[in-house]
């Protein structure tokens, strides 16, 4: 078919009214299939600060289907491409589920117990808390450091994000962002 503007535009139209018929019969019996028997949770979808609402369902522990929360104030039942595409996220078997740690220098990632990189966290922050913290400039008392810097992120929740910033707060950071702001 040779696409002049007259077919592009009935095409267009086309694809218009076809988006808008509701589920017919038979995608509505696979959606009823899909869901069988998996446990229905609702959740809050976690890439933005939007606060979207999700309905999820698993079976055996693993997600079968998510979809829009129709009786969520925010999204009422709607989703974004990121929120729609979920499942992926939750099934992917490219997910990382450990902790990764690559000596310095080294070429390879090698996988590490949660003990292991808490701990290795927690000294790393320590050792640099105790190297750059200055508690007074030019005779004034400031208590800080400027060696760490912290960088919330945007699927961080209002409770998170307080706890967060008063964690960094009694580390003695100074420089605490926002990924919306940068």
């Amino acid at each position: 078919m040779k696409i002049n503007r007259r077919n592009f535009l009935k095409l267009s139209g086309a694809s218009l009214v076809g988006s808008t018929i509701p589920l017919s019969a038979k995608q509505a019996e696979t959606r009823e299939l899909l869901i069988k028997d998996a446990v229905r949770t609702t959740s809050i979808c976690p890439f933005c600060a939007v606060g979207c609402g999700i309905q999820v369902w698993a079976r055996n522990g693993i997600v079968v289907h998510i979809e829009g929360d129709d009786e969520h104030p925010i999204n009422e039942g709607a989703l974004c491409s990121k929120g729609m595409a979920l499942t992926q996220l939750a099934n992917s078997d490219r997910r990382i589920t450990r902790p990764l740690y690559r000596r310095p220098g080294g070429t390879e990632w090698e996988e590490k117990p949660w003990d292991w990189a808490l701990s290795r966290i927690a000294s790393l922050i320590k050792k640099t808390r105790n190297t750059t913290f200055r508690s007074h400039d030019n005779g004034i008392t400031v208590n800080r450091t400027e060696g760490i810097a912290a960088l919330g992120g945007a699927a961080m929740d209002n409770e998170e994000c307080y706890l967060y910033v008063k964690l960094a707060r009694a580390l003695g950071l100074v420089y605490i962002e926002h990924q919306a702001r940068i």
